[in-house]
């Protein structure tokens, strides 16, 4: 049995669908090198060194996934402080059909990532479409 790659023992390693390398953990990754490491004929061992840049690498993808989830995280509450800044306001902006709308911000939701802004008007704008910002209610 050859252990040059990783998939050779397991094909979960390898198996594009469900994430791949990015939904083995750190354990698996053990276990499947600990088992290639068994395996492998003793007289004609491979290079383990690849080993570890497979494992340094997972590491590190491991570590930017978590670092986007973290930015996205912080990039959302960020938006959700702004929009509440908003709250009692009167804002211009173009909906989702880009007619323009506008009214007094009373309320603000979160909907697919996005802050949006709810409007005395019974319009909704999304926060990253507004326009103009009044500090006073017109009329």
């Amino acid at each position: 049995m050859s252990a040059g790659a990783i998939g050779g023992t397991s094909g979960a390693a390898t198996t594009p669908t469900g994430g791949g390398f990015a939904a083995i953990t750190s354990d698996q990754f053990i276990k499947i090198m600990v088992s290639e490491l068994t395996k492998q004929d003793p007289l004609n061992p491979q290079d383990t060194s690849k080993l570890l840049e497979q494992l340094s690498s997972i590491r590190n993808i491991e570590s930017q996934v978590n670092l986007q989830d973290q930015l996205e995280s912080l990039v959302m509450q960020n938006q959700v402080a702004s929009a509440g800044n908003l709250i009692g306001k009167v804002v211009t902006g173009l909906n989702d059909s880009n007619y323009q709308v506008s009214g007094l911000v009373t309320s603000v939701r979160v909907q697919d990532g996005n802050a949006i802004l709810e409007l005395d008007s019974g319009n909704s704008l999304s926060m990253d479409r507004v326009t103009l910002i009044s500090g006073q209610p017109t009329g």
